[in-house]
């Protein structure tokens, strides 16, 4: 069944996970687990995404966040995108480094929040990449190391994180280490890696109990909460379709912008989409190459077809900048 639209309303809580390409690798060593997570701090911060759990396995990753004015999909494909130019650059490799599409889920906040900030947190040690909670607590490539304030990363939202388990800061240390400990003696909790009625409700048992009762609960793969939470969400998701769609928000800005710098530096469109090679021309759409991808989120191919340069050009021009800083 093909997947729907992503649901992607602002200030909305996601479990985001991202996977190499056929299973591959993501990170070969510490110097790419660095720049993911350099990457992961710097465009929250820009994009006033909350992030409140993270672990970077060695295939994959997951994140906990909270979609910041524009939305996830322009967060997640300058991560994705910025990262993989990256680390194709330096491991001299070409191609896809993700699965096409990342899978995010929108989530019940006040249901699930303890349990995702759990299972996210603890995947490094189910994973056998540190042997214990203690370990756990030093590991640099998950949050737990900054609730713990082992590591401070002043991008995380901890203060967030802990105002669940404690209003003072100690105790609400102790009662996020103790359920944790608790977590580790739980399964795998599939549930908590997709949305769903069966998911939501806690099984197909309680599904055919709610049935039963007459109490019949709306369900969607793309949200993890109960029926009242999802007919929210899909509403919500609703109105905003009605509106403007962001995309389209941000490629007409992103025009006016295009517009204004050629009429600065006295360059018509059609001399920009000409292909001139001309220093004040190629100047031009090296700069604004970079603005389109980092400032407005639009794609290495639209933004190619806005400055009259392949696609390869543009990718080119990324990784120039990205070897550079």
């Amino acid at each position: 069944m093909p997947r729907g639209a992503r649901l992607d309303t602002p200030g909305t809580l996601h479990h985001v996970m991202v996977r190499g390409i056929e299973g591959a690798p993501i990170v070969a060593d510490d110097h790419d687990r660095e720049q993911f997570v350099y990457l992961l701090g710097r465009l929250s911060t820009a994009t006033g995404t909350k992030i409140y759990a993270w672990a970077l396995m060695t295939n994959h990753a997951h994140i906990l966040l909270k979609s910041g004015p524009a939305g996830i999909s322009g967060f997640m494909r300058k991560l994705l995108t910025g990262y993989a130019v990256r680390y194709n650059l330096r491991h001299k490799r070409h191609g896809y480094l993700f699965q096409n599409r990342y899978k995010s889920i929108v989530c019940q906040e006040d249901s699930y929040f303890q349990k995702l900030v759990g299972y996210i947190h603890l995947n490094p040690l189910r994973a056998g990449l540190v042997s214990s909670l203690e370990e756990l607590e030093g590991y640099p490539w998950a949050g737990h190391a900054v609730v713990m304030n082992r590591i401070r990363n002043d991008w995380q939202d901890r203060d967030y994180v802990l105002s669940y388990f404690g209003k003072q800061e100690g105790w609400a240390r102790r009662s996020y280490k103790k359920f944790l400990e608790e977590q580790t003696m739980i399964g795998s909790q599939p549930e908590l890696v997709g949305g769903g009625l069966i998911r939501s409700a806690g099984g197909w048992s309680e599904v055919k109990s709610l049935r039963k009762r007459g109490e019949p609960q709306l369900g969607d793969e793309r949200i993890l909460g109960d029926g009242d939470f999802v007919k929210e969400v899909l509403d919500e998701a609703e109105e905003i379709r009605k509106k403007p769609l962001c995309a389209e928000e941000m490629k007409l800005r992103a025009e006016a912008e295009l517009e204004s710098s050629c009429q600065k530096h006295g360059v018509s469109r059609e001399l920009l989409l000409s292909g001139s090679r001309k220093p004040g021309i190629s100047a031009l759409r090296k700069e604004m190459a970079i603005k389109l991808v980092r400032e407005f989120g639009l794609s290495q191919a639209g933004v190619a077809r806005m400055l009259g340069l392949s696609g390869s050009g543009v990718a080119e021009i990324l990784r120039n900048v990205y070897a550079t800083e």
